[in-house]
């Protein structure tokens, strides 16, 4: 797989989940949140977080074929994926060990790839 095509299933796995969150926001945020995901006030919050992937994601795949802008927004979505890993782990002590430990992977992964998929695609 060639960084374009990587940063596309990258943008398109970020609009999807944002899809989800948006939608289902009580059982895609239930594995991250624990019992606070059943919450009204939290489903809010949740969708809120969707709708910002969702649109990331779909601005990511919008631009990934611009060779200035593409890498751009490949780094943006990695800097809010590293948001997501350091706000989740800040407070693990309030959430389950699996939501924690499963965002470090996603987020985590998700920033990594994202900030490699930047710099590969800006040298061309």
């Amino acid at each position: 797989m060639n960084p374009r095509q990587g940063a596309r299933a990258l943008a398109i796995g970020r609009a999807a989940f944002g899809a989800a969150l948006l939608v289902a926001p009580e059982r895609v945020g239930k594995g991250w949140l624990g019992e606070y995901a059943e919450r009204p006030a939290v489903h809010a919050l949740i969708r809120s977080i969707g709708i910002r992937d969702a649109v990331l994601g779909m601005i990511a795949l919008h631009t990934v074929d611009h060779p200035e802008v593409g890498p751009r927004w490949l780094a943006t979505c990695a800097a809010v994926d590293s948001v997501d890993l350091v706000a989740t782990v800040a407070a693990r002590s309030d959430l389950p060990k699996a939501g924690v430990a499963g965002t470090a992977l996603v987020a985590g992964g998700a920033a990594a790839a994202g900030f490699y998929l930047a710099r590969a695609l800006k040298q061309g």
